[in-house]
């Protein structure tokens, strides 16, 4: 039995399809996606800095690129967690910023108490509006969302790279990838309902009072059954932090049906790499903060068996904030017998449609 609650944003009062049951290890959880979002509280925090998975990879990168450099770290959160690795093993300098005023001055006493005033430079604002000299060696940056792009790292990054690094300076991380998989969203929750986690409504209400008015979150998809997937995994977004960086791209790929089964999306999964030659970090099956983000395509679920085939045309621009992308997604799943079925999906940073998909109007149901 599903549970209704409801919450208050800016004069809307919505009703919110929740999960009954308590959140716990591997078992599926829905969320909205907040990396994209100044909405970071110690919780949010906390899920970064205990990621092993993620951190053995940052510190490796910076063992190896920071001693002797001066480094920059965009991002730095109250904990100051890369620019203090940094110069824990041998940077010359760190310049660390931190655009949310609450976690900078929360950065600013932890900067004092671990005494490194003298060895970190911490600026207040957007990486992309402020000004230092000399330049850096090395940026590291862990802003890269469960889609890769999602947090604004290819702009982000293309700016500091152009303005805040000596030339020949390197990012980390190195490259970031997003998969895409053809899947059916209740799939995801084997015997459970499709519903938001309770936890996950203070960040929900967040999202909606920092915009102002509610729109369709992504859909972010904790411990997905991996057996879902009814096709193999493809690149839909690419970002080569010390290679050649596109704020804009456009991707079609085609997904290739390997299990009978019903799709109405696709599931996308990050793949990240700090060093060049490493095995990259895989969000789907490995145990990290980053989640796997559903989007939804068709309107119903559509019967698929191996031989039938997704075309995905993946595409994303900066919004107008000039830092997010806006999504867009068009599918044609071509069906062995000769059957054709469209889908499509506008997956903006900010705004846009609410309820306009099935499922935000199950997730969102009205009185």
């Amino acid at each position: 039995m599903l549970n209704i609650q409801e919450i208050k944003t800016h004069g809307h009062t919505l009703r919110v399809c929740v999960d009954p049951e308590p959140e716990r290890e591997g078992r599926s959880a829905l969320w909205p996606s907040v990396g994209e979002y100044p909405i970071y509280d110690p919780f949010l925090y906390t899920t970064m800095t205990t990621d092993d998975e993620r951190n053995e990879r940052f510190r490796a990168a910076l063992s190896q690129l920071a001693p002797g450099r001066r480094i920059l770290d965009i991002g730095t959160g109250q904990d100051l967690l890369w620019v203090r690795e940094g110069v824990q093993v041998g940077a010359r300098h760190g310049v660390a910023i931190e655009v949310i005023e609450d976690a900078f001055h929360k950065a600013a006493a932890n900067l004092s108490a671990f005494d490194l005033q003298d060895r970190i430079t911490l600026l207040l604002g957007e990486s992309t509006n402020v000004q230092f000299a000399p330049r850096a060696d090395v940026c590291v940056a862990e802003i890269i969302g469960s889609l890769a792009g999602a947090e604004g790292a290819a702009a982000v990054l293309a700016d500091a790279r152009n303005r805040h690094l000596e030339p020949g300076g390197v990012v980390v991380p190195h490259r970031a990838v997003t998969q895409a998989a053809a899947v059916r969203l209740s799939d995801l929750f084997p015997e459970q309902p499709v519903a938001f986690a309770e936890a996950s409504l203070p960040y929900l209400q967040s999202i909606f009072d920092w915009h102002g008015t509610p729109f369709d979150v992504r859909l972010r998809v904790e411990s997905p059954s991996a057996s879902a997937l009814l096709s193999e995994g493809a690149s839909v977004e690419v970002l080569d932090f010390n290679g050649e960086l596109r704020t804009d791209q456009r991707t079609t790929t085609r997904l290739a049906i390997t299990r009978p089964g019903y799709i109405d999306g696709v599931l996308t999964w990050l793949n990240l790499w700090c060093l060049p030659d490493e095995e990259p970090l895989d969000a789907l099956c490995m145990k990290t903060n980053w989640a796997t983000i559903y989007l939804p395509l068709f309107e119903c679920p559509v019967p698929v068996v191996p031989g039938d085939v997704l075309e995905l045309t993946f595409a994303a621009s900066l919004s107008d904030d000039g830092v997010h992308p806006d999504y867009q997604l068009t599918a044609t799943l071509h069906t062995a017998d000769g059957q054709e079925h469209h889908g499509s999906l506008a997956s903006p940073h900010h705004g846009g449609a609410f309820r306009a998909h099935p499922i935000y109007r199950s997730l969102f149901p009205t009185g």
